[in-house]
């Protein structure tokens, strides 16, 4: 009787920066890699370079460290670091920050039982210095497409941020108010001082937070998240 050999690490193909894959063989690849970062994007394979320091590593941890405490202070929000997400067969990003409505509060993404973010996360950022023209092209495109309503790029070389906000089917740019402020419209109180954020000071970061999650619309968002209905 003749038998089948499983196939083991060493028989299944590395993943290759450009191959073009499914999002089923991308994971078959990808699960069978250790060590290594990689996306989907629109059937693409892309393996990021290097993380640097002080142009990836560190923004990326203040970043986290606004988004951390606004989902304290909003029960029914979740916040994923590094996440794939499988949002459609040709895309499956690991953006560096997915903030996301619980279903059970209305949210509009889920964990798979094998622990993937699958469908489109409410809010999407990235932390972007080598690769800005993939954040802003055919990632921002497949974020778009898939309905991520608010999509953040940090563009740290050009000192800037790009907060996009869904408005029938486009990418429209959030426009700071009269004080500098971004403020998110689908995660009310979530205010970023951008200035602030790019001078590193991370007290008026927080101070500026603080000043969205003692806002009116954040008390009635919280309070629609508990009824169920972000």
């Amino acid at each position: 009787m003749s038998t089948v050999a499983k196939p083991t690490q060493s028989t299944i193909p590395p993943l290759e920066n450009g191959d073009r894959l499914t999002r089923a063989e991308f994971e078959r690849r990808y699960e069978a890699m250790a060590g290594v970062r990689a996306e989907l994007i629109e059937g693409a394979v892309h393996m990021p370079s290097p993380v640097h320091a002080a142009r990836h590593a560190e923004p990326h941890a203040h970043l986290i460290g606004l988004l951390f405490n606004y989902k304290i202070a909003t029960s029914g929000v979740r916040l994923f670091t590094d996440s794939s997400v499988r949002l459609d067969l040709d895309n499956e990003p690991q953006p560096d920050a997915s903030l996301t409505i619980d279903p059970r509060c209305g949210g509009q993404s889920k964990l798979s039982q094998d622990d993937y973010i699958e469908g489109a996360p409410e809010l999407v950022a990235e932390v972007s210095s080598s690769t800005v023209s993939i954040d802003l092209g055919s990632k921002l495109n497949a974020y778009r497409r898939n309905g991520v309503l608010e999509y953040l790029v940090w563009r740290v070389r050009d000192r800037a941020f790009d907060w996009f906000i869904l408005r029938e089917g486009s990418y429209v740019p959030l426009v700071p108010d009269a004080d500098g402020l971004l403020k998110s419209q689908t995660f009310p109180g979530l205010w970023l001082d951008p200035e602030a954020m790019l001078a590193d000071d991370l007290p008026r970061v927080i101070a500026a937070l603080n000043r969205g999650l003692a806002s009116p619309e954040h008390a009635a968002f919280v309070q629609r998240l508990q009824e169920g209905g972000g």
